[in-house]
């Protein structure tokens, strides 16, 4: 007899997870709150986990082939002057496989064709899951009840399957504010590049179509008066090292994040029937690249064992220690990074980063992304 699933969520974890559930006989339905998806978002880059991933999945080449592979990168400081560098060539001989700069929109699309027409509805937002498998939520028809073997969770940092199953597990924010955008086509080559300074960081990730993602980070307390974003980015960063002032007036539009997390790690990602994955289960701050990252690889384990016996218990044995040590992790370097302020320690820092040898570095910054995925993960569509 056929298992039925239900993912909540049709971000990149969830279309993930029920593309690899598809894979392994499962019927999946997936309830998305959104009426209509529309080309939101702004970049990520895909390290070489997520890349295994998405060939397990079977997707890895589409995603390539919409992503650009990066070159090279390194760490600045406002000046220009750079304080780490991997060479061309330096991560793919590493890892057997480079990074990737995507559009999120891009990707989600990708996810999204890959499973048949009316697997996603739109529109559902959930009122009610259990540990039994019934989920409850109100479609554009009225209310609806679903009775489901495997309940997935993968409505992002402010899930509402957690709030309902985990009650006591609320996102914290971590102090920082971040504007995101893309330019329109950029003329000139750019490496992927992150420059640092006091409380505050730039980051530059060229797209396939030559457009340019970029983010800027500031240590700030949430909320505050609204404004022009842009004219904001600006005035912190218009006197950073080019082309950062010129990628910030070239975007339309730029959007605007007070970043939380989950500083408290979850006690277990399962109950009863109901799973949780990415952000729902391991919101992370955005320090080492990795938030997409780990959804993918929760999404091929959780598809891999989900037909098993003890397949949930698996999952939560096999995901929840290195999600959450690659979430301490991230918070920590951003710590290091982005949010320090103290000048004496941001010297003591570039020092030590600038005296670093470059292989040393590079194997420091690619052991999160060195992870394959169980070979159970890899069955074809049946």
């Amino acid at each position: 007899m056929t298992r039925t699933a239900v993912v909540v969520g049709a971000g990149i974890g969830g279309l993930s997870a029920a593309i690899g559930l598809r894979r392994e006989g499962w019927d999946v339905t997936v309830l998305e709150r959104v009426a209509a998806f529309g080309p939101v978002g702004a970049g990520l880059v895909l390290q070489a986990n997520g890349l295994r991933c998405l060939d397990a999945l079977g997707l890895g080449e589409a995603v390539r082939m919409r992503g650009l592979a990066d070159a090279s990168a390194g760490t600045r400081r406002p000046d220009g002057r750079w304080l780490a560098r991997v060479p061309a060539g330096d991560l793919e001989r590493l890892l057997k496989t480079s990074a990737v700069g995507i559009h999120r929109a891009a990707l989600h699309e990708i996810l999204l064709g890959a499973l048949p027409a009316g697997t996603v509805v739109t529109g559902a937002q959930v009122t009610a899951v259990t540990r039994d498998g019934l989920v409850d939520y109100d479609g554009p028809a009225g209310p609806v009840r679903i009775a489901a073997d495997l309940v997935v969770g993968a409505d992002g940092i402010h899930s509402t399957v957690r709030r309902l199953m985990w009650p006591a597990a609320d996102p914290v924010h971590v102090g920082v504010r971040v504007w995101r955008g893309v330019t329109p086509p950029w003329d000139g080559d750019l490496a992927v590049a992150f420059t640092w300074d006091r409380g505050a960081e730039f980051g530059i990730v060229p797209l396939v179509d030559g457009r340019v993602y970029w983010f800027a980070a500031v240590n700030a307390v949430p909320g505050g008066p609204a404004g022009d974003d842009k004219a904001l980015v600006l005035d912190r960063f218009g006197a950073w090292h080019e082309p950062i002032p010129a990628l910030v007036a070239a975007t339309g539009t730029v959007l605007r994040d007070d970043l939380a997390c989950l500083d408290e790690p979850l006690p277990t990602y399962v109950r009863g029937r109901v799973a949780l994955l990415g952000d729902a289960a391991h919101a992370m701050t955005p320090n080492l690249g990795q938030g997409a990252n780990q959804a993918l690889e929760d999404a091929v384990v959780l598809a891999g064992v989900a037909s098993r016996p003890d397949g949930l218990a698996a999952y939560d044995a096999q995901r929840r220690p290195r999600s959450q040590q690659v979430a301490k992790a991230s918070r920590m370097m951003g710590r290091f990074g982005q949010q320090l302020e103290n000048p004496i320690a941001v010297a003591a820092r570039n020092t030590v980063m600038r005296l670093t040898p470059p292989r040393m570095a590079l194997r420091s910054m690619a052991r999160y992304a060195d992870w394959h995925p169980p070979a159970q993960t890899e069955s074809v569509e049946r």
